[in-house]
């Protein structure tokens, strides 16, 4: 009986010790305007945002969640908005990241750019295509659904419109939920680039811009 009342105590102390045990994520949060926030700095809202985050499909907060803590409330339908946009549009992955390094090349944002042209090399996007984009050429070796994707997207980004034959073509390819989810993807990165811009975040260690201004 003894033993088991000592094995009792040891077992409850050990419960209380583990509850007193601090569990905040180190965020690993990086930013130049907007100083890198803590966890223990953070308020409820913040922390939710944080915590959903953290919780969801990226498992990091690399990138613009720094400066969004800044808007908790915004910030928190934004990467929900996010969320969507990169990991469950209806638009085939390759062509999802098409749209956003060609995004991240409209508005020269570098980490955006640094990011997600491995991920679009991943995704199939062959490194012709790819460094076209970077250089602000037209790439000559496209794809039937890439010239496409490429066609409207810059389209709508340069000119802030897109053609009938454009749509009608983007359409036949992605069906009238793909164009939506298009524009969704390039309206997300682009408040994604914005507020890196905004904030000069810096990229990894080592790592050097890639991007030359294109005027």
């Amino acid at each position: 009986m003894r033993i088991k009342l000592v094995c009792a105590a040891v077992l409850a102390l050990a419960a209380i010790a583990v509850a007193q045990t601090p569990t905040s994520p180190d965020l690993h949060l990086r930013g130049d305007r907007f100083k890198p926030l803590t966890y223990a700095q953070l308020t409820a809202e913040q922390k939710a945002m944080a915590d959903h985050v953290l919780a969801g499909d990226r498992w990091t907060l690399n990138g613009p969640y720094n400066v969004f803590l800044r808007s908790p409330e915004m910030g928190d339908l934004a990467q929900k908005f996010g969320d969507y946009t990169r990991f469950h549009s209806s638009v085939p992955k390759k062509l999802n990241e098409f749209a956003i390094i060609i995004t991240a090349r409209a508005w020269n944002s570098q980490y955006e750019w640094f990011a997600h042209r491995k991920y679009a090399a991943d995704a199939g996007l062959s490194p012709e295509v790819i460094e076209a984009v970077a250089t602000g050429k037209r790439p000559t070796a496209m794809k039937t659904d890439e010239e496409i994707v490429y066609n409207f997207c810059t389209e709508m980004l340069n000119t802030k419109q897109v053609s009938d034959s454009t749509f009608e073509a983007a359409s036949a390819k992605l069906g009238e939920q793909g164009v939506v989810d298009l524009v969704a993807v390039m309206g997300y990165y682009s408040l994604v680039s914005m507020t890196l811009n905004l904030d000069r975040y810096p990229l990894p260690d080592g790592a050097k811009p890639e991007l030359k201004p294109l005027n």
